[in-house]
């Protein structure tokens, strides 16, 4: 790695910035704590007692990522319109959840559930379909960590922090070493009161952005105008690369994408996290009113992939693959549109961007792991003590994973990571949101139709291929409705039309689960034992019942 080509006063202020975000980080161990943070309740959630305003931040940071920063306008910079389909998602998302958001709190307190595999338990008395959904849930989880860091090494790389092999990822490495030692530390209070220098330089650097760049370059209209021009130019292989509006073949994916990706955010165990630390049913409820403020922001962020295409930013070479690094446009753009100490703010922006959740979700797949494998197949007796110890260490394996996966995998665009993500996450609905409100399903239904779902929707991603990559699948997560087969029969022979596989699983996944419910309720098979009551899901702060959990 050569530092011939370093931005030195971006990396001096992205570095001052960063290393007081990583001071906070160790500090957080002291804020708001408990007696010990040897309990997962206090590591692992914050000690369940984060009020309105520290869950606003925290859930934001959690949800608005550098996915948000990166991969939104990196998708509209190489595609066009298809990568608003984000800004209707969140936008729908908030009313979908706001309900089952409440309940889970409720019915998590009332029996210290930590996570979603924890409530699967107690509500279908099953072990192996709780194990289901925790492995489920950590292997959605890993790309999309993995996602988090492709935006602070797309940073890195435009600083001047570029190269080949391993000392090419050496700056990630250190990056991830230093994020994974104050997680350990303090758990989940690192990234809560981290987010808050997070969220105001991401509010200060996209406020100016969408000012100062479209005046510079001519105003929106000539933005717009330009986009569409350079969109419909045709690419390498004779077609145009994208268009600012939606075309016949993509609106579909469009729609599937925007819903199936609201109903996949919140069964993700990393947002579950930010939930459950809360201290009441009052401050979710003010959250799903103010969280959407974060939708406009996301609205102004992705138009700056149309600014990037306009200003003749071009993405910077990935030295190991020799092909453009779509990634890493904005960061470019910043890099050539700001003066240096701006452009470093800017870039530390994206960096605790990425730090933040990903925190976060690596916690969260800790507990998945300490509660719902090590705890229930390893070591019953565990103590509290041992469970948060335990827990420590996985969320540095978990980190550790993410990193490799940003090293031996190369997307097309780094959103496909939290797309096929969804595609794993999507399938663990009936038996999570749904049991919500009814146990209907029989546990031989849900299982069966998480295998189904998770088994097309996997045989259907490996269909897609990656021209730009050369790969012949796994190339994202829009399939053409001509690959649609079932038992040999194609209903959509020759159709070109779009679809995002996740809700096609989805729906494989829920018709499967109804046919063999059917099966299981005529041959009178039981269904398991439910030890939730239905006040447990109406609990508030005050309730008996949650004075004598947080007794216990």
């Amino acid at each position: 790695m050569s530092l011939d080509n370093v931005q030195w006063t971006e990396l001096i202020v992205f570095t001052v910035l960063f290393l007081v975000v990583s001071v906070m980080g160790f500090v957080a161990s002291r804020w708001k704590a408990g007696d010990t943070l040897e309990h997962l309740d206090e590591w692992g959630l914050g000690g369940r007692k984060f009020g309105s305003w520290i869950t606003w931040f925290l859930v934001g940071g959690d949800l608005y990522t550098a996915y948000t920063f990166v991969a939104v306008p990196a998708l509209i910079f190489g595609a066009g319109a298809m990568g608003f389909f984000a800004l209707p998602y969140t936008v729908i998302l908030y009313p979908i959840v706001f309900l089952p958001l409440l309940r889970m709190w409720s019915v998590s307190r009332v029996h210290g559930y930590v996570t979603p595999a924890d409530f699967v338990k107690g509500r279908y008395g099953s072990r192996p379909l709780a194990l289901i959904i925790a492995i489920t849930g950590i292997v959605a989880t890993m790309p999309y960590i993995a996602l988090q860091l492709v935006g602070l090494e797309a940073v890195l790389r435009t600083m001047g922090l570029n190269g080949s092999g391993f000392l090419g990822h050496l700056p990630l490495f250190i990056g991830f070493l230093i994020l994974a030692v104050y997680t350990y530390q303090a758990g989940l209070r690192a990234p809560a009161l981290i987010a808050f220098v997070k969220d105001t330089l991401i509010y200060i650097v996209i406020l100016v952005a969408v000012i100062y760049l479209p005046a510079k370059l001519g105003g929106w209209s000539t933005i717009f105008d330009k986009s569409a021009e350079l969109l419909s130019a045709p690419g390498a292989n004779g077609a145009p690369k994208g268009s600012t509006l939606l075309t016949p073949n993509n609106q579909l994916q469009y729609a599937t994408l925007a819903l199936g990706s609201a109903l996949a955010l919140f069964l993700y165990p990393h947002s579950l996290t930010g939930i459950l630390a809360s201290k009441g049913r009052n401050v979710i409820k003010r959250n799903m009113v103010a969280l959407p403020a974060y939708s406009l922001l996301l609205g102004l962020l992705a138009l700056l992939g149309y600014v990037a295409l306009v200003s003749g930013a071009k993405p910077i070479t990935n030295a190991a693959t020799g092909r453009p690094d779509t990634n890493t446009i904005v960061p470019v753009l910043f890099d050539q549109q700001f003066s240096g100490w701006f452009a470093g703010i800017a870039f530390a922006a994206i960096g605790i961007g990425a730090l933040v959740p990903a925190a976060i979700m690596s916690i969260a797949a800790a507990n998945l792991w300490t509660r719902n494998i090590y705890k229930e197949y390893m070591r019953k007796d565990a103590t509290p003590k041992q469970e948060a110890k335990q827990a420590k260490l996985a969320s540095l394996v978990v980190k550790f994973g993410a990193v490799l996966f940003i090293v031996f995998v190369d997307p097309q665009f780094s959103i496909d990571l939290q797309l096929i993500g969804g595609v794993i996450i999507l399938q663990t609905l009936p038996t999570v949101a749904i049991a919500l409100y009814t146990r209907w399903f029989h546990i031989w239904g849900l299982v069966t139709g998480w295998i189904a779902g998770m088994g097309y929707g996997f045989w259907l991603l490996y269909q897609i291929p990656n021209p730009a990559a050369g790969k012949a699948h796994f190339g994202g997560s829009a399939l053409t409705l001509d690959k649609l087969s079932f038992f040999g029969w194609s209903p959509f022979e020759g159709s070109k039309v779009q679809i995002y596989v996740g809700f096609v699983a989805l729906l494989v996944n829920v018709v499967v689960a109804v046919l063999v419910t059917f099966l299981a309720r005529k041959l009178r098979k039981p269904n398991g034992i439910d030890e939730t009551s239905p006040e447990d899901y109406h609990a508030d702060e005050g309730d008996p019942k949650l004075k004598a959990v947080a007794s216990h």
